[in-house]
């Protein structure tokens, strides 16, 4: 891919006509930055690389989730990110309407100076579920409006770990780890935790293997568990018998009432 250096007016995030494979420029990064509001506050933005990073629409497939991802700009550009020093890397939340005419910073670099993990919607595409260090002291699971309105802790104790996602019942919260955070097994293997938000009780649902035995963290593997439209099943990424997969788990003893 190319070279961004400053906010560009060409590149960002694009949508794509899945019946015709016509591309469209939906939002480019220079747009987003100028309209941001709350803004994405980055520092001297002419002298960093920023790029597009993530992107997901909401359940209800009327708003979309874009991060951006920056970082003070290399002159070679060949230059790889990921076997360099990830402090210089700052992310940001950004939230818009199909329309792409107004764009709100859910979170910025602000909030995750200290750490965070990669955010995804809850179920009523309005709010966002991720990963904090807001007290700093470890990662906590939180909540925060798509505007950037009532950031908070979802638990207190329970310690943060890899992609949270809130069922539809709004007492649920499975999420996966990274095979390097204290709450992974130490093997390679990772849990999938299932997390009650009223007691705080959780349990492993599941332990994956993660370890690709490839130490580049482009090629690693996380399960990053998604909710298909049902909320009864679970998909999540494996690494198992020398190669990358997709599995797919029945939640429904875990939903039903005991």
């Amino acid at each position: 891919m190319r070279q961004n250096v400053g906010p560009s007016e060409d590149d960002g995030f694009h949508l794509t006509d899945t019946s015709t494979g016509k591309t469209r420029l939906f939002a480019s990064i220079a747009d987003i930055l100028a309209k941001a509001d709350p803004p994405v506050r980055i520092d001297d933005p002419a002298r960093q690389e920023i790029y597009g990073f993530h992107s997901k629409f909401n359940p209800q497939g009327d708003r979309l989730m874009l991060s951006l991802r920056w970082f003070p700009t290399v002159a070679d550009p060949r230059w790889n990110l990921f076997k360099h020093d990830f402090s210089a890397v700052r992310y940001a939340w950004v939230t818009t309407g199909l329309d792409g005419g107004a764009f709100a910073c859910a979170v910025g670099p602000e909030q995750w100076e200290k750490g965070g993990h990669h955010a995804t919607w809850f179920p009523d595409g309005k709010r966002i579920s991720m990963n904090l260090n807001i007290d700093r002291d470890g990662l906590r699971f939180v909540e925060v409006d798509a505007d950037g309105a009532d950031l908070r802790k979802m638990l207190d104790a329970t310690p943060g770990s890899g992609h949270p996602t809130v069922h539809r019942d709004g007492r649920h919260l499975l999420t996966d780890a990274y095979k390097g955070e204290r709450i992974a097994f130490g093997d390679g293997t990772v849990p999938l935790r299932w997390i009650d938000l009223d007691s705080g009780r959780e349990e492993v649902v599941a332990r994956i293997n993660v370890d690709t035995g490839c130490e580049d963290s482009v090629l690693r593997v996380d399960p990053h568990p998604a909710w298909d439209r049902t909320w009864r099943y679970v998909a999540f990424n494996g690494f198992v018998g020398g190669s990358r997969r997709v599995f797919i788990a029945d939640m429904r003893s875990l939903l039903e009432p005991k």
